[in-house]
């Protein structure tokens, strides 16, 4: 049986001539994992709230929506909260109360369950996903991984028949990502529960889905086996999202199936003439003016609270890209804020230099407050040339007559970098500035930076998309307990970690020498004698 019947599904939002989502039919079959992937605004997020009625945009809809087998509309709000668990990109968007007990009974309690039933099953989530440690702590406390954690285990404690996920590693670190994934599927193997979720981070989601829905401009342009379903769209632009083993199987005309993990990935080089891998080795940037310096920085939250930054030093020159990796909670995230000078380190130093700096927070959502897209961008009181500039650079234009709480989570960070580079920075902050964006938009991103470090201009990235950070950064630096443990030249900084590292690098280990982007595993493999 079907969890979900989508037939002949239309969206239209209020004000809108064209539709968000196009004639969209799909079965979801119980008891499986299903994974809807697009780029950034085709309506994935749309498609996941027409699933829940609570949770549904206002605008006009046709087709319909069967939950087993029943129209969606004729289930009460009441079963829905009990039988559809759903988790939302942003972690702080779905916490409702301080401790870490209190949000996990939060459910049970507001359907009325008797004590001894809620306390079993909190106690029984708690232990499953292992956050027991946590339980007396207060939400505030929390990293971004524990909280989203908390999250999956608060919709999972009402023994969800379906759960729903929207963007729920978009925030986390690779380990943590990884980790959250394996809860996903421990929930999925061990509980038999339908899971549905959208991911732009392939690597990890694909190979645990059943089926993937591909969503191309409102329309669904694949529904099958992953496996099946990357090679239907290989000329499609969302291609370029797919993960590095795939993208590297279809460059060579890979015949049978395509790999889908790491391990097979390397199953299928292994088959090919051996590689001499990458010969030249380009070394760190030559070192030029310094355009903003940190000496020493301390910072804490609160007087009594453990520091974040732990002497933070570091040195930023002029026209160069400098990624800044790391978990969650390490103190990326602050050491923008110090940099920026929204925080300021009791200890240490922060000198500018007399540059002018602008900040793209982890959370676009902190620069957006008017009514519309367009007044967003008029309120930075630029040039109207250098407006239709950026919205043309960030491709805009369709959008800026709606609201920025109705565009999605990759348009919203379109929007607030437009706001930021308005600003005409020296130097240029960006907190996960990848995070809701497709592989297209990530290489308009990375075009963009290029360009802006071209003009002598300086950004520092804050990422958990290592492959983003390894492809456009000049230097690249660890972030541990608040202070640099290591950095270097892309090649040289993730060739040696195990983790940290990019997909290319984990599948070209050995095969591929020195190889630490996707481009350069098949650059190598077409040179190889007798390549493909």
């Amino acid at each position: 049986m079907a969890a979900f019947s989508v037939r002949d599904l239309s969206f239209t939002y209020p004000g809108e001539q064209a539709p968000v989502l196009r004639n969209i039919s799909l079965e979801i079959p119980e008891g499986g994992i299903t994974l809807i992937c697009g780029a950034s605004g085709s309506g994935k997020s749309t498609l996941l709230r027409r699933l829940k009625t609570c949770l549904a945009d206002h605008g006009e809809q046709t087709g319909q929506v069967l939950f087993f087998s029943k129209p969606l509309d004729e289930v009460s709000e009441a079963e829905q909260a009990r039988r559809i668990g759903f988790v939302l990109q942003h972690p702080d968007d779905q916490i409702v109360t301080d401790k870490v007990f209190h949000e996990l009974a939060f459910g049970p309690e507001s359907l009325g369950w008797e004590q001894n039933k809620m306390r079993l099953a909190v106690g029984e989530m708690a232990s499953f996903f292992g956050i027991s440690e946590l339980f007396m702590k207060n939400v505030a406390e929390l990293s971004g991984g524990q909280k989203q954690l908390l999250n999956l285990a608060s919709a999972a404690v009402m023994h969800p028949d379906v759960l729903i996920l929207d963007e729920p590693t978009s925030q986390l670190d690779p380990i943590a990502a990884a980790d959250f994934l394996a809860a996903l599927r421990k929930l999925n193997d061990e509980l038999g529960m339908t899971v549905i979720l959208t991911e732009h981070r392939l690597e990890e989601a694909l190979p645990m889905a059943d089926m993937l829905a591909v969503l191309d401009n409102g329309r669904l342009a694949a529904f099958d086996k992953p496996q099946n379903a990357v090679m239907q769209i290989k000329n499609s632009p969302i291609f370029e999202s797919m993960p590095t083993p795939v993208k590297v199987f279809a460059a060579l005309d890979g015949a049978g199936e395509a790999p889908l993990t790491v391990r097979q990935g390397r199953a299928f080089i292994s088959s090919l003439p051996r590689s001499e891998g990458v010969k030249s080795m380009p070394s760190d940037t030559a070192a030029g003016e310094s355009a903003l310096t940190l000496r020493e920085c301390w910072f804490r939250y609160e007087r009594k609270s453990e520091d974040v930054l732990r002497g933070l030093s570091l040195e930023l020159r002029r026209g160069e890209i400098f990624s800044l990796v790391g978990g969650n909670g390490s103190g990326k995230s602050t050491s923008v804020g110090v940099i920026s000078g929204r925080l300021r380190p009791y200890r240490g130093k922060v000198i500018s230099h007399g540059a002018r700096i602008a900040a793209l927070p982890q959370d676009p959502r902190e620069l957006l407050a008017r009514s519309t897209v367009r007044e967003e961008l008029e309120e930075m009181k630029a040039p109207p040339e250098e407006v239709g500039r950026v919205v043309d650079l960030l491709g805009l234009s369709d959008i800026l007559e709606r609201h920025p709480f109705d565009i999605s989570g990759g348009e919203q960070q379109r929007t607030a970098l437009a706001k930021a580079l308005l600003t005409n920075p020296d130097v240029l902050l960006l907190d996960e500035p990848t995070k809701g964006f497709d592989g297209a938009m990530k290489k308009r991103l990375g075009d963009i930076i290029l360009k802006l470090r071209a003009s002598g201009k300086t950004v520092f990235i804050v990422s958990h998309d290592i492959e983003f950070a390894a492809e456009y950064s000049d230097r690249c630096a660890l972030l541990f307990r608040g202070e640099i443990i290591t950095q270097s030249a892309p090649r040289e900084f993730f060739s040696g970690n195990y983790f940290y590292t990019t997909a290319a690098a984990k599948l070209g280990r050995g095969l591929v020498p020195g190889a630490v982007l996707c481009r350069e595993v098949i650059e190598c493999l077409k040179k190889s004698p007798d390549g493909r």
